[in-house]
């Protein structure tokens, strides 16, 4: 048997995939596994033994079960992670869960190097002078 992409090796390799498929010529068809597991279990046991390693679900040719049986079985899968309790407060303070927030105003915490009013009146000149210069 060869490896995998992902370092499992296959259930079988294909010629046994092959011999298995041509065993199962007889079930009906779409199939569960465990009714592929019966009939090939009164055909050769260790057919049986290997078709039990199948995933479960309805196989409805036996290329799909010749597919199954040369795939690796999933490596098994670390559980999700919890998620992380909050770091502090939401972006916006109060308003981010506020309905209806109070939009543009001015937070009175504004360092004292650059007050609210100082900010409003240089954007209002710099709309100004674009504005003579687009209509000049």
């Amino acid at each position: 048997m060869t490896a995998a992409a992902d370092g499992y090796p296959p259930r079988v390799d294909h010629q046994r995939s092959n011999e298995i498929q041509a065993l199962l010529e007889g079930v009906p068809l779409p199939a569960s596994r465990d009714v592929l597991v019966a009939y090939a279990y009164a055909q050769d046991p260790s057919a049986a033994h290997e078709l039990e390693q199948l995933p479960e679900r309805e196989y409805d040719r036996l290329d799909a079960v010749g597919d199954a049986l040369l795939r690796p079985p999933k490596p098994p899968q670390p559980p999700p992670r919890a998620p992380r309790a909050e770091s502090g407060r939401p972006p916006g303070g109060d308003d981010y869960v506020t309905a209806f927030p109070s939009s543009g105003a001015v937070r009175p915490s504004a360092p004292r190097s650059n007050p609210p009013q100082q900010t409003i009146e240089q954007q209002t000149k710099l709309q100004n002078e674009q504005k003579a210069r687009q209509e000049g």
